[in-house]
Formats: C-alpha cells, structure tokens, sequence
C-alpha cells in the first residue's frame, strides 16, 4: 500500500513562511507527478503546484511569485516552501501522487494525503 504523509504545516502570522513536506512509502517503482492541492473550509479542493516526472514545475496563479516546489524523485519526496503568506492561504494542503506504480501490481491514478492544517493570521 502506498501513502503519501505530509508534515509542516502550523499557525504562523501573514507576512511569515511555512515549509512543507510530502514522502510517500511504500514499495514505489514509480510516480509520475507530485505535487500539492489546498482546501480552505467550505471551498473546493484546488491545485498550488505540481511537478511531473522529467518536466517543470507548474504553479497556480495563487502560488506565483511565493510558493516554490522541490521534488526529489528517486526518494519520492516533494516539498513546498511558502512565503509571504496570506489569510487566504488558510487552508488544509494535501500532498499529491500521480500515476502510481508499486509493487505487487499497484497501480494509482491519484493519490491524496490526509493533508496538513496552515493557518495564516492576520
């Protein structure tokens, strides 16, 4: 079975910075894309930014300017780093597997984590 396990996410004020982090476990061949999604109470899931294997980086309008992705692809890790953060970036943000090959015939379009809960204050 795979899962993907975030951690870093906490209370911190608008203006400050709050790095997460995403491994996925599990006896992985493969993920195609990595990335992040956010949802903020009683909104829809959105994209921040994800990372397809052998391309770039690719942000939402939301995350330009202020979020950056890293991956790590063989150690099956993604990361975001956030900055001038916002009110608005409230919200509980999940890590995101795509295109999952593991073994003993594991096969997984997408793949969500439990997500971890960012509070901006104003």
């Amino acid at each position: 079975q795979v899962q993907l396990v975030e951690s870093g996410g906490g209370l911190v004020q608008a203006g400050g910075s709050l790095n997460l982090s995403c491994s996925a476990s599990g006896p992985i061949f493969s993920i195609n894309t990595m990335g992040w999604f956010r949802q903020a109470q009683g909104k829809e899931r959105e994209r921040v930014a994800t990372w397809p294997r052998g391309g770039n980086p690719n942000y939402a309008e939301l995350a330009l300017g202020r979020f950056t992705i890293f991956r790590d692809v063989a150690k099956h890790t993604v990361f975001l780093q956030m900055r001038d953060l916002r009110p608005e970036d409230t919200a509980v943000y999940s890590c995101y597997g795509g295109q999952i090959l593991a073994a003993g015939g594991y096969r997984k379009s997408d793949l969500w984590g439990q997500g971890t809960l960012v509070t901006v204050s104003s």
